[in-house]
């Protein structure tokens, strides 16, 4: 069968009255930025549906790219008639057929989008299945438990039939929620909780700390390689890459051993919130989970974000690590993750951190230290790479050209 459009249904999107247009119309521009290598299909959105039509395209790969974008509850593959009740019925009976239906079980569900139509709900799921039934042998109707669930839905421009369902990403679309940085790491539990934060609409830019010659260019290639996976979530992701080498090393020399993991942590934040305000975003995203590590204990959490009253964004902070390994390999990130080169925050690990760090402390032990300017020039140093599926650029006019 030449399937002509798909139909794509919203979910919670609808929960959103007057400012839903406002979400369709995003999820519109996100849905063409994922599918721009289709140069011919057709995408009309309306109140509580999309559709795209095909136009010759094939229909496996955009299924394919459909299936990872927030904001779509649901799609089928639909098959396009006149809303008149003989078309619908022809139209019905040729699904069926390519089904081979044989020895199989049917329903039909019709929605009367169109209330100008002469037949309601009832009256169409009769004359629709009747007419199937006269026409192919060894086909019997179940209500309750179908092989094949045909649903007809007569709109007012319209009428589309579609026998499957396939569940999309859910969420809403990216970019719906404001924007906000990702402390992104080479390790598992970072590019899961960008993941989760795209989902709840936040478009999303990363900022990772690379400290060489003490990691490697393969640590940074991981993190290149996490955010072109979450770009399967979104069109795009800018990548901030902050030179830290400088800082780590007079951490390491000025501050106590015990207290060096709470310093670094409260230098990255400062030092994100600032591309923060350079970049326009609201929040920042971490991969913290409650007491999984020294520097996530609730008085370490208390400690740290004294440096900051930007809102911090904790999509994990109450799983568990066999629930964020789960999700990571849900989203093909983990076996990235997994890879043996280490970045800055493991590499200078000390060997007996505080989990009950003080604030008094920590700023007194820093006050000997001159950090505001280690902080400008480690974000004047700062490489943005922007990146998609199928292309990196680093070139600023190339970068500014994208947004």
């Amino acid at each position: 069968m030449q399937y002509e459009h798909i139909l794509i249904r919203y979910g919670e999107l609808s929960t959103k009255k007057r400012n839903r247009n406002y979400f369709v119309n995003r999820l519109k521009k996100n849905i063409k930025g994922k599918l721009r290598e289709f140069e011919n299909i057709e995408i009309e959105k309306q109140r509580d549906r999309m559709y795209i039509k095909l136009n010759d395209e094939p229909y496996e790969k955009i299924i394919e790219k459909l299936s990872s974008i927030f904001g779509i509850h649901s799609f089928s593959l639909a098959i396009k008639t006149l809303s008149d009740i003989e078309k619908i019925k022809e139209g019905a009976l040729e699904a069926i057929k390519e089904l081979g239906p044989e020895g199989k079980t049917f329903k039909v569900t019709a929605k009367r989008a169109n209330k100008q139509f002469p037949l309601n709900s009832n009256e169409l799921n009769y004359e629709i299945g009747s007419h199937i039934l006269r026409n192919i042998q060894d086909l019997t109707v179940n209500v309750h438990e179908p092989d094949i669930n045909l649903r007809v839905e007569v709109r007012h421009n319209a009428t589309y039939i579609t026998f499957k369902d396939i569940s999309g990403a859910g969420g809403f679309p990216v970019g719906t929620s404001g924007k906000a940085m990702l402390m992104l790491s080479g390790g598992i539990d970072s590019p899961v909780a960008g993941y989760l934060a795209m989902k709840r609409g936040l478009e999303v830019e990363a900022v990772h700390f690379y400290s060489p010659p003490f990691t490697s260019e393969r640590s940074k290639q991981k993190v290149i390689d996490l955010a072109k996976k979450l770009t399967d979530y979104t069109d795009s992701i800018k990548l901030h890459i902050v030179p830290f080498t400088n800082i780590q090393q007079v951490i390491q020399q000025k501050i106590p051993d015990n207290y060096t993991m709470t310093s670094t942590r409260r230098l990255m934040l400062q030092i994100t919130d600032q591309l923060r305000q350079k970049n326009d975003a609201l929040a920042i995203i971490n991969g913290e989970s409650l007491g999984q590590v020294a520097s996530q204990t609730l008085e370490s959490m208390y400690t740290i974000n004294e440096v900051t009253s930007t809102p911090i964004i904790r999509p994990l902070i109450t799983m568990d690590k066999l629930e964020i390994i789960d999700i990571s390999k849900q989203i093909d990130t983990h076996d990235i993750s997994i890879r043996p080169y280490e970045d800055c925050c493991t590499i200078f690990t000390p060997t007996s951190p505080k989990t009950k760090p003080k604030r008094d402390k920590i700023n007194h032990f820093e006050s000997f230290v001159d950090f505001d300017s280690l902080i400008s020039e480690a974000v004047s140093g700062t490489e943005t790479i922007v990146i998609r599926n199928d292309k990196e650029l680093t070139n600023k006019e190339n970068i500014e050209s994208l947004f």
